[in-house]
Order: structure tokens, then C-alpha cells, then sequence
């Protein structure tokens, strides 16, 4: 069992990751409207303001929204849930990180618009999928395995898309564009790194719990369920801002 403290709260007793993912579930379900790929005001009045080639500021706010960005913390959660190997982590984490990338960066610099709401309701189906994954359903109801691969380089593909989408709404100026640009993803794969890496020590003690194989299902369970509240919240901003 592990210990679970959060600093507004007396919730300091044992308690199980499952358990501590519940908690997080009401703490995300209070913040939806203030993070995911949203541009919080301060940032977004810096990115408008700004002139020419601003390499450190950019890569902070890459690394800033990574690792606030919990729909991005939650995918990669589930990515490596039942990775092992740091080389299979390598991969996957690459691989998603590639997709990333590559609309985010040519996002921005093509101006491909998207809805903001249908791509953050899409990305919180990333969640919803890679934890049924994890979950095994899809063999059970389907007899087959979806290339894991693939569906990482999908949604990875997406979540670039939100936040490109999240960045052009902010009109960010064409001088020094491509090098904000690639300095703001190169913080963005800092961040990840952060992230990950924090992920990757709390699955490493609770890996060798004898218990978590159970709690794994519940883990899941509750990821999913994130994941559907993050669509419903889109899909509902959606037909309310139509």
C-alpha cells in the first residue's frame, strides 16, 4: 500500500493507487475548465505580445503545459501502465511524442484550425481507449488486439492537434515563429520527460506490491472514467457554444 497526501485535504492515512486515483478524478473533475490544453491568460497575453526569437520563455511554456496538461499525463499513464521495459517505454513514449510534434508544429505553422471542442473530445477518447486497452476488452469483445503502436501515433497525432489548435487562437507573431515553435516542443518533450519519469518511479514501488495486479483494474476503471468526463465536458461546451 502506499501513502496518499494531498495538501488541502486530511487525506494523509494508507491508502491504495487506486484509491489515490479516485481522489484525482474529483481534483480534475473541479479544474477541467482551467487546464487540459487551454492557454491560462498570463501566458496567453505573453505569447501576443512578443516579438522576434524568444528560445527559454518558449521552451518553459512548452514544459509548463506538459506537465499541467493532465489529459497528456493521463495517455501516457496508460501507455506505460504495463510497460516494463525502459525500452519498450522508449518506444511507445517516442512514438507518441512524434505525433505530437508533428501537428502541433505544422498545426501552427499551416494555420489548420480544428474545433477546439472535438479534438479535446477526442483526446479525452485517447484516455477512454488506452484504459479499456489496458483492460483488455478489446480481445474479449472483438478476439483481437489493436496495434498498440498505431493507436499511439493516432492519438498522439490528436493531442499535437489540441494544442495547435489552443496556440493559433492566440495569433502568435510570424517573426521568429519556426524557432518559438520548435524551442516551445522542445520543452514540451522536457516536460514529458519530467512526467514520465515521475510515472514511471511511482509504478516501479507499486509494481512490487502484491496487490497490484488487483488494484490495476481499478485503476483503469477510474482512468476510463476520467476519460469519459473529459468528453462529456467537450461534447457539452460544444453544443453550448453552438
Amino acid at each position: 500500500m502506499t501513502s496518499c497526501s494531498w495538501g488541502i485535504g486530511v487525506l494523509a492515512s494508507r491508502q491504495s493507487p487506486a484509491l489515490c486515483l479516485v481522489v484525482l478524478a474529483t481534483y480534475l473533475t473541479a479544474i477541467t475548465q482551467a487546464l487540459a490544453h487551454n492557454v491560462t491568460p498570463g501566458d496567453a497575453g505573453y505569447i501576443q505580445e512578443i516579438w522576434g526569437v524568444h528560445i527559454i520563455p518558449f521552451m518553459y511554456l512548452g514544459a509548463k503545459h506538459m506537465v499541467t496538461g493532465y489529459d497528456h499525463i493521463l495517455f501516457l499513464f496508460g501507455v506505460v501502465f504495463f510497460l516494463y521495459k525502459m525500452k519498450d517505454v522508449a518506444i511507445y513514449v517516442s512514438i507518441f511524442a512524434f505525433g505530437h510534434s508533428v501537428t502541433m508544429l505544422a498545426g501552427v505553422w499551416f494555420g489548420w484550425g480544428v474545433n477546439a471542442y472535438i479534438v479535446d473530445a477526442i483526446i479525452g477518447l485517447s484516455v477512454v481507449y488506452k484504459a479499456l486497452d489496458n483492460l483488455g476488452a478489446y480481445q474479449r469483445w472483438f478476439g483481437v488486439q489493436p496495434n498498440t503502436k498505431a493507436a499511439t501515433l493516432i492519438f498522439g497525432l490528436f493531442h499535437g492537434t489540441g494544442l495547435a489548435t489552443k496556440i493559433l487562437d492566440y495569433q502568435m507573431s510570424e517573426e521568429g515563429l519556426l524557432a518559438n515553435l520548435l524551442a516551445f516542443n522542445v520543452g514540451v518533450e522536457i516536460g514529458q520527460i519530467l512526467a514520465l519519469a515521475v510515472i514511471l518511479i511511482v509504478m516501479g514501488y507499486w509494481r512490487k506490491s502484491s496487490a497490484f495486479f488487483r488494484q490495476a483494474y481499478t485503476a483503469n476503471v477510474v482512468m476510463m472514467s476520467l476519460g469519459f468526463m473529459l468528453m462529456g465536458y467537450q461534447i457539452t461546451g460544444y453544443f453550448v457554444a453552438a
